[in-house]
């Protein structure tokens, strides 16, 4: 029987969740404010820990992500669809294992990540760094925050992204953040608050440039950066003391996001994100409104604050069944309304995962990847010649298991 509990009942069992240790960084480093000055920086040197202490790491990452599914299996019950979906997943997962793999390897040992930077004292509150090799100018940054339905999101999701995008000279910080059932959304938008703030006042001490900021998310993680982006907004055209500036955030990308969320109530209940699991972990319907960005931009009293935001840019398979591309098209039409610039770009035939993991995987040409880096890269000719001359993406897994893994996706 699939477990329907109510609102309360799954609430009050947040309070049991134990905390984990925090995991310590061992090179942490003074923060800074940013400079308005570009200048040069020394190339920066990491030292790889000890073999024993990356086991160690990974042993903790494997032990939160399991405590965590079963902590959600508790709360949703073991009913026929979640049991399918979970199955669904585990081959998934298994069927993409080359790739995942390799990933791995890069995520746990190479000297160029810097997993878990506390950003904050609530216990999921760490970031991962993908530096490039080579950092002898301060580099482009891009903040991403990964999906997973507000339920599994984790920042390893993003170790893919985060190794291409290093690999072409820009800086990328991964967010953590409680998900449900250890938060609710309110507290899911700290989180990824208070680690933009963290990027902005400190990235410049890992030789990022803090004035070339881009703001990324995808799935739920879109949902989470646009309600930050947009609330962080309104606070500073109401004159609010803030810790970050939408004016430090260049460009908004948003991949395969939810927008509009009293519109998506019905679909994602009849996908298998009950209805009362998803008021839970929106704070209730009342709360729908007040974390729907493209509701949000609309109100007479934001009027001011959609002048302070960047450009935003929203891509979106044509095939996507977990969010409709609608979300993406609507949220622009609105944004155009307006007065925000921002634009949809649909790619058609495109699941859910497809832009974001499947076509990585694929290595080669990447429409998507290619489109981030030329933006990002768009005034800087150096970097877009060697951008130019960089090899092809090598292919994380044979396309017969990606074809295969694409069929089953629970996603």
């Amino acid at each position: 029987m699939e477990n329907q509990g109510d609102t309360a009942h799954l609430l009050a069992r947040v309070s049991t969740l134990p905390t984990l240790p925090s995991i310590p960084y061992n090179n942490y480093q003074r923060r800074r404010k940013p400079s308005s000055k570009t200048k040069s920086t020394p190339p920066i040197i990491y030292n790889q820990g000890s073999f024993s202490r990356e086991i160690g790491h990974a042993a903790a990452e494997t032990y939160l992500i399991t405590r965590l599914s079963f902590k959600l299996l508790s709360c949703l019950g073991l009913g026929y669809r979640w049991i399918t979906r979970f199955l669904g997943l585990a081959l998934y997962a298994m069927l993409l294992m080359p790739g995942f793999i390799q990933v791995a390897f890069y995520y746990f040992f190479s000297p160029l990540v810097r997993r878990s930077v506390v950003y904050g004292d609530q216990p999921r509150n760490r970031l991962d760094l993908y530096l490039p090799a080579k950092i002898d100018s301060p580099k482009p940054v891009v903040v991403f925050v990964t999906g997973g339905a507000w339920i599994i999101g984790y920042k390893a999701w993003g170790s893919l992204l985060g190794k291409q995008l290093s690999e072409h000279d820009i800086i990328v910080a991964c967010i953590d953040y409680r998900n449900f059932p250890q938060g609710t959304i309110g507290d899911m938008v700290e989180d990824v608050s208070q680690g933009i703030s963290f990027v902005c006042s400190s990235i410049a001490d890992y030789g990022g440039d803090p004035n070339r900021i881009y703001l990324t998310g995808q799935s739920a993680g879109a949902h989470i950066s646009s309600c930050v982006l947009v609330k962080q907004a309104i606070k500073e055209s109401r004159g609010e003391t803030v810790s970050w500036s939408t004016s430090q955030i260049k460009a908004f990308f948003g991949l395969s996001g939810a927008y509009d969320l009293p519109n998506l109530v019905d679909h994602f209940n009849n996908r298998g994100l009950y209805r009362s699991i998803f008021l839970s972990i929106m704070e209730g319907e009342e709360s729908l409104q007040k974390f729907s960005p493209e509701i949000i931009v609309q109100d007479r009293s934001s009027k001011a604050a959609v002048h302070l935001l960047p450009h935003i840019i929203l891509f979106h398979g044509s095939s996507d069944s977990s969010i409709p591309s609608d979300s993406s098209k609507a949220f622009v039409d609105t944004l155009h309304r307006v007065g925000v610039q921002a634009e949809s770009i649909l790619y058609d035939g495109k699941t859910h995962l497809d832009l974001f993991l499947h076509d990585p995987l694929r290595g080669g040409k990447d429409d998507l990847f290619d489109y981030i880096v030329a933006y990002i890269h768009a005034n800087d000719k150096e970097a877009l010649a060697k951008d130019a001359m960089a090899p092809p993406r090598k292919r994380l897994a044979p396309e017969i298991l990606i074809k295969l893994a694409r069929r089953i996706s629970p996603f």
